[in-house]
């Protein structure tokens, strides 16, 4: 094991941990998929409402890329197509009829799985819905079916606030998650890299007897536990390379995938934030697509105004109560939702207000967590030099000069600061901080739009 210790970054003390015990949770009659979930992607669907679907059913796929598809979560009917502006597809909405229905893909012994080759394996993950869980760097799109990928990478740990822990999703997913890396391995030339968390002591067992691995371990402060920073550590890309990335919960899906033939529907999800009742965070045994309430019922809420959030505080996706979590979301994040302004504000000690500035007394008298609420406490000002934004990016790169030179759309210096080797999500931070309130992933997504389309 490589170990990788870094100094950079910064660890927000939220209230609202998840207690790892795991439940099942009651099984919802309505489904959905969403095509908002992926990014750059256009969806032509393959169904209408009243249309009849088995687990595994192809609801929609990608319109430039037509043999990505996506699949139904359930079996029973589709009841709602709903659509957003300019009539975009956001939801298929499919009621259960309890049957759980499948489509057969394929079965195979493990055995069987070391005679299958790279296009069997394509034709399955794509066939079988599960292609869209693998993304590529750059772009952090959906992988491209068609090219061979210098190195693929797995990610085994997650630095976010509240998010939940990815050993505690591979317990009893040993052969799962073995024949998920086999299958993998067999799609790159390259090299196949599963990085961990560094401040553990032990690993959950599937992780301890992996096999076909190189694996690395990062200590340090969120965020340590971004793929960005792995690929930036342990193998930076380059103009014209192409890094396959996947996160170590859904390798164990690609394995039972193969192993049973049949679509992977279940999911574990983590119930956190300071809004849920601390008997309701838990992890529960749910299904991908399943409705918010299922989890987050009124009767599980201590706040009676609460903001629902598909994946962590970071960078997950606002929901409503009616709502339908996540494709990769493992997490249900619920903090309150305060519209309420502060007078002088800036004028209080901030002995209950947590900051990373020196600005409250907080800094000297820190607590052992805060709870956070929506409120971004100011508005958008003077976009000025700080120094800050380097301190929670632990990676060889100016967050400030590279976010200017998008906004200049400089193409050459895009590339020169870095572009290719970040997402949104590893500039969540530098916008927690900002004194400016500036949204940097707004403009990293903007940049690498432009990069995308200039090819």
């Amino acid at each position: 094991m490589i170990k990788h210790n870094l100094k950079k970054g910064y660890g927000i003390r939220l209230a609202g941990k998840t207690e790892k015990i795991l439940v099942e949770a009651e099984k919802p009659k309505l489904f959905a998929s969403q095509p908002p979930d992926f990014i750059g992607f256009k969806p032509r669907l393959e169904v209408e409402e009243g249309s009849e679907v088995k687990i595994g059913t192809s609801l929609y796929y990608d319109k430039q890329r037509p043999e990505i598809k996506f699949v139904s979560p359930a079996s029973g009917k589709v009841t709602q197509i709903n659509r957003g502006e300019r009539r975009a597809i956001m939801e298929v909405v499919i009621e259960s009829d309890d049957q759980n229905t499948a489509i057969d893909f394929g079965k195979h012994s493990v055995a069987e799985l070391e005679l299958l080759n790279a296009d069997d394996i394509r034709k399955q993950l794509l066939e079988g819905g599960l292609w869209p869980v693998i993304r590529q760097r750059p772009f952090s799109k959906i992988a491209d079916p068609g090219a061979t990928p210098r190195d693929i990478f797995i990610c085994a740990m997650d630095t976010a606030p509240l998010a939940a822990d990815p050993e505690f999703l591979l317990q009893n997913e040993d052969e799962n998650f073995q024949a998920g890396i086999n299958i993998l391995k067999k799609l790159t030339e390259g090299k196949l890299y599963l990085t961990v968390d560094g401040s553990r002591d032990t690993h959950v067992s599937a992780i301890e007897k992996a096999q076909n691995v190189e694996i690395h371990s990062f200590k340090g402060k969120h965020p340590a536990g971004n793929v960005s920073v792995h690929i930036h550590h342990i193998s930076p890309i380059n103009v014209g390379d192409i890094v396959w990335y996947l996160y170590a919960a859904d390798v164990a899906l690609i394995g039972r995938l193969f192993l049973t033939g049949v679509y992977p529907v279940e999911r574990i999800v983590a119930l956190a934030g300071s809004s849920a009742k601390a008997e309701a965070r838990k992890y529960y045994k749910t299904w991908v697509g399943t409705k918010v309430q299922t989890l987050a019922n009124e009767g599980n809420m201590v706040d009676d105004h609460v903001r629902y959030i598909s994946g962590n505080v970071m960078n997950g996706r606002k929901l409503t109560e009616n709502g339908y979590l996540g494709f990769y979301d493992r997490t249900l994040t619920v903090i309150p939702d305060n519209r309420k302004r502060v007078l002088f504000g800036w004028l209080t000690p901030g002995l209950k207000d947590e900051s990373f500035s020196r600005l409250f007394l907080s800094k000297i008298f820190p607590r052992k967590e805060y709870i956070k609420d929506t409120r971004i406490l100011g508005g958008k000002r003077a976009f000025i030099q700080t120094g800050e934004y380097e301190k929670v990016l632990p990676m060889d790169i100016l967050p400030m000069h590279l976010v200017k030179s998008i906004m200049a759309e400089e193409i050459e210096d895009m590339l020169a600061l870095g572009l290719l080797e970040v997402d949104e999500e590893d500039f969540a931070l530098c916008s927690y901080i900002c004194s400016s309130k500036i949204h940097f992933g707004t403009y990293i997504r903007q940049g690498l739009d432009i990069l995308e389309k200039e090819g």
